[in-house]
């Protein structure tokens, strides 16, 4: 009895590597957007955490204080996250594991803990950022008193999970419709907005700053840009998705991949630009220093008209229900990789909801609880960083992927660049 059942699945085994190699093969041999079709959705997931309530409080802001002066960092921000999620997806692809599942292999126990415990608090900050932006969104498009507007958010949250059930794909093209509606709306308020186009070319390609704020508001850009659990959920979203059999195919697919991180990172960058400069438009342009996004809500009301107020609000709604649904994807991909256990996606949603509500009931500043989540964020890009780095420079971890020599080079600059702006917001935080 033993023996047949071995060799049913063994027979069941056979029969499963033959559909995926059938299914390579079909895949490889397209050609033109047929070809392409197959790879696009993974880094649209992604992309979404560069998308969430936290880019609004600190692009507004940033844009109503300095005008274009800042659009520079998130030109880089999103030049490093190319980078970033792409070593992120080659993990995926040349080992078949994400990136919390090789830690757990390759670093001691305690180290695995601690990484495991610090991208949790990570993936906290994210959901506060995420669950009080898409209630805000619901309280200033309906003026619904913040505390309902959380518990709807709530029920939203849990209803775009309910996608996950429907299969991968077609969460994916839920959340790809949903960055096309924020990218859409953001686009037509550019064009309302009317901004300098010279101006906003030069705050493109000038790095400067100007004082300190100015610094500690770059690195809450780059703590909403770049995201630890988008670096952890990356190397997830691509490890089985198309698997190949061979060095050959793997390069194959990576190179493939890279495009679908070309054009989610290209989308998500551009929201990200036009939030700045729609900002610097019209508050840096008419003396208004706005920081908080109710303010934000109405200045667009009363300076453009209703319809540019609302698109506002529908994206702020928009935003974070997709984000808060991807991060919690990303906490069950830590739980998973880094201590081997894993609770139900609904339980984790219920749980991560209470600090969001406790923090709604308390009347504390929305704008600004949502700006210091982006500098705890920051402090968390490191973490999964230097790990992955490590990772994608090992040849006999990546084989034919293995980092090239530049790459390994940018990649720790921009490492080094991260741990210095952590090291400074730290010193300026005690001072």
């Amino acid at each position: 009895m033993t023996e047949q059942i071995d060799t049913q699945r063994e027979n069941q085994t056979i029969i499963q590597k033959q559909r995926d190699r059938l299914n390579t093969e079909t895949i490889m041999k397209g050609k033109g957007i047929s070809r392409l079709l197959p790879f696009l959705g993974p880094a649209f997931i992604a992309s979404v955490a560069y998308l969430d309530p936290g880019n609004f409080a600190t692009n507004i802001t940033a844009g109503s204080r300095y005008g274009y002066l800042l659009l520079w960092v998130i030109v880089f921000s999103n030049l490093m996250a190319v980078l970033i999620q792409s070593l992120s997806a080659k993990l995926g692809i040349a080992t078949g594991k994400n990136l919390p599942e090789v830690a757990r292999e390759r670093f001691p126990k305690k180290v695995s803990l601690f990484l495991w415990i610090q991208s949790e608090i990570v993936i906290i900050a994210t959901d506060l950022a995420e669950f009080i932006g898409a209630a805000l969104g619901l309280y200033l498009l309906f003026d619904i008193p913040m505390l309902l507007a959380a518990f709807i958010t709530a029920a939203g949250s849990f209803a775009i999970l309910e996608l996950q059930r429907r299969g991968v794909r077609t969460f994916e093209a839920g959340i790809s419709v949903m960055i096309l509606i924020v990218a859409l709306a953001f686009a037509f308020q550019v064009i309302l907005a009317k901004p300098d186009i010279g101006a906003v070319a030069l705050g493109m390609v000038t790095p400067k700053f100007q004082g300190v704020d100015s610094i500690l508001l770059a690195a809450g850009i780059l703590g909403a840009t770049v995201m630890p659990h988008a670096i952890y959920l990356h190397s997830s979203l691509t490890q089985h998705r198309i698997v190949g059999r061979n060095p050959r195919e793997k390069k194959r697919i990576y190179k493939m991949e890279l495009f679908d991180i070309v054009i989610a990172m290209a989308i998500a960058g551009a929201v990200n630009l036009a939030m700045v400069v729609i900002a610097a438009a019209l508050f840096f342009k008419n003396g208004l220093n706005v920081d908080d996004l109710e303010v934000a809500f109405n200045q667009f009301g009363q300076l453009i008209g209703p319809s540019a107020a609302i698109l506002f609000g529908l994206s702020l709604l928009i935003a974070g229900l997709a984000s808060a649904s991807v991060g919690t994807m990303a906490g069950d991909v830590v739980m998973q990789g880094f201590i081997n256990k894993r609770i139900n996606l609904y339980l984790r949603r219920a749980i991560t909801t209470i600090p969001p509500l406790v923090i709604i009931w308390s009347g504390i500043d929305a704008t600004k609880a949502l700006i210091m989540s982006q500098v705890v964020l920051s402090f968390g890009i490191a973490f999964a960083l230097i790990p992955l780095i490590i990772f994608t420079n090992n040849k006999n971890l990546m084989g034919d992927l293995v980092n090239h020599s530049l790459t390994k080079v940018l990649a720790w600059i921009i490492a080094a660049i991260v741990v210095s702006l952590n090291l400074f917001l730290i010193v300026e935080m005690f001072i």
